[in-house]
């Protein structure tokens, strides 16, 4: 993995962003998780203000292509859609026993720190 990843915010390009669970683990295999997932993604697009283009849910990984957020960056909203996933799973693991199978004992985090983001372009914009 490069040690410093470059990313090009700013020009108003699409973003092709993949990111994992954590270690690898199918945390998204179960179709609440990953509806909760999506319930995150849509608060943190309206926060930020940005096009989903597209998305695909993987148990153990997920991809998002995205516009070019009016508040913030991809990056911040990464760190806002990792986050508040994350917290609501270990929310409803310690105070509702229905919700005690969203998250897996094993698990210490939703997601690796990092993640990969390409910048999609055309010609005609460049």
């Amino acid at each position: 993995m490069p040690r410093r990843l470059h990313r090009y915010y700013g020009s108003g390009y699409a973003h092709f962003i993949t990111t994992s669970c954590f270690r690898r683990l199918p945390l998204l295999n179960t179709a609440r998780r990953r509806d909760l997932l999506l319930t995150v993604l849509e608060q943190v697009r309206r926060r930020y203000g940005f096009v989903v283009l597209g998305y695909v849910i993987m148990p153990e990984h997920l991809h998002l292509l995205i516009g070019e957020p009016e508040r913030g960056n991809p990056s911040t909203v990464m760190q806002a859609l990792k986050q508040g996933w994350a917290r609501r799973m270990r929310n409803g693991r310690r105070s509702d026993t229905r919700q005690a199978e969203l998250w897996p004992e094993e698990a210490d985090h939703f997601s690796q720190r990092r993640f990969y983001d390409f910048v999609v372009w055309s010609a005609s914009r460049s």
